[in-house]
C-alpha cells in the first residue's frame, strides 16, 4: 500500500449482498468526507466469512458505486487475501501472553448477561482447547477507552466491564472483524473512520488492539443507522431492497437527506456527477443528526 495523504478515508463493505440504501448512506457519507477535505477514499471488501458471501456480490457492490458516480482511489483491497497479515498480529498479541483459547458457547455468555467474563483467561494457551471447538480472545486491560467522535461527540467504554476479553479468531477458524479490521487500517494508513453507529460500541475495543500493536488510530464518525418501520437495521436479513440503478440520482438524493443536506431544488434530477458536487461542496460532517437510527419513512 503507497498511498499517502493527510486524509484517507475508506468503505468497507462486507459483499453478503446488493447495496442496499443503508449501505449507500454510508458509503456516500464517507466518501463526501473524503472529498471536502481533499482526501483519498478507498474501498475495502471484508470478505471473511464466505459462507454468507454470494457469488459475484463484491463485483456487483463495486458496479453500484461505479453507477451512482462513487469512484474510488487506488486498488480495491480484499480481506480475503490478508490472512497471512492477521495472523502475523495474532503471532504478535500471543507472544505478549495476551491471547488464550475459550470454548465457552454464545447461550453461556448470554446466560451470564452477555458480558464475557475472562472466565478461561487462566488457561495456558499450549493446554487449552484447540481447533474447531475454541475460539481465541485477547486479554482486555482494566481501563477506560475515550475517544471524541466527530459526529456523536465525547464517548468512553469500560472494557472490562462492558465488553470483557473479546475474540479475535472465531471457533470455525475465521479472523474477527475486530482484528482485521484494524490490521486492514494500519495497512491503508486509514485516518479517517465514517460508518453506522452500529458500530461505534467497536470502536473501543479497536482502539484497544491499535495501542497493543503499536498503530495510529483514526479519527472516527459515527453516523446514524437507516431502519425499517420496525427499528431493524437495513440488511440482507430483513430484507432490505437493493438500490435500483435505475435512479441512482433519486436514491442519492434520499441519501443527502438522511445525512441532514437539503439540495438545492434546481438539482432535482441532475445526475448524480452534480449532486455529488453540490454535495462535496456543502458537506460538514457536525450537521449529521446526532441520531443512533433514523427510520427511513421519517425523512422529509
Amino acid at each position: 500500500m503507497t498511498l499517502k495523504a493527510d486524509y484517507i478515508g475508506r468503505f468497507a463493505p462486507s459483499p453478503s449482498g446488493p447495496l442496499h440504501f443503508g449501505s449507500l448512506v454510508a458509503a456516500l457519507a464517507g466518501y463526501l468526507d473524503a472529498r471536502a477535505n481533499n482526501g483519498l477514499w478507498l474501498v475495502r471488501m471484508e470478505d471473511l466469512d464466505p459462507a454468507r458471501e454470494p457469488p459475484g456480490a463484491a463485483d456487483e457492490i463495486l458496479s453500484t458505486l461505479e453507477h451512482f458516480g462513487l469512484h474510488w482511489d487506488g486498488s480495491v483491497l480484499y480481506q480475503s487475501q490478508r490472512l497471512d497479515a492477521y495472523q502475523e498480529a495474532l503471532q504478535t498479541l500471543q507472544d505478549k501472553g495476551l491471547i488464550y483459547a475459550c470454548d465457552c458457547s454464545r447461550s453461556q455468555i448470554q446466560e451470564i448477561g452477555g458480558v464475557y467474563d475472562n472466565r478461561c483467561r487462566t488457561r495456558a494457551l499450549s493446554v487449552a482447547p484447540s481447533g474447531p471447538s475454541a475460539a481465541l480472545r485477547v486479554k482486555v486491560a482494566d481501563e477506560i477507552i475515550r475517544f471524541e467522535d466527530a459526529v456523536q461527540g465525547p464517548q468512553q467504554q469500560d472494557l472490562m466491564r462492558d465488553c470483557g476479553d473479546f475474540v479475535l479468531l472465531r471457533k470455525d477458524g475465521l479472523f474477527a472483524y475486530q482484528l482485521a479490521v484494524v490490521v486492514d487500517d494500519a495497512f491503508q494508513h486509514i485516518t479517517d473512520i465514517v460508518r453506522g453507529h452500529d458500530l461505534l460500541d467497536s470502536a473501543p475495543r479497536q482502539i484497544y488492539l491499535q495501542r497493543l500493536l503499536g498503530y495510529p488510530t483514526p479519527r472516527y464518525a459515527h453516523i446514524p443507522v437507516a431502519v425499517n418501520e420496525l427499528g431493524q437495521k437495513l440488511s440482507k436479513q430483513h430484507f432490505a431492497a437493493p438500490v435500483s440503478p435505475e435512479s441512482p440520482s433519486t436514491q442519492i438524493t434520499a441519501a443527502l437527506r438522511f445525512l441532514g443536506m437539503n439540495p438545492d431544488a434546481d438539482l432535482a434530477g441532475a445526475p448524480p456527477v452534480a449532486l455529488l458536487e453540490w454535495a462535496t461542496g456543502h458537506w460538514h460532517i457536525q450537521a449529521v443528526p446526532k441520531l443512533a437510527n433514523i427510520r427511513l419513512d421519517h425523512i422529509s
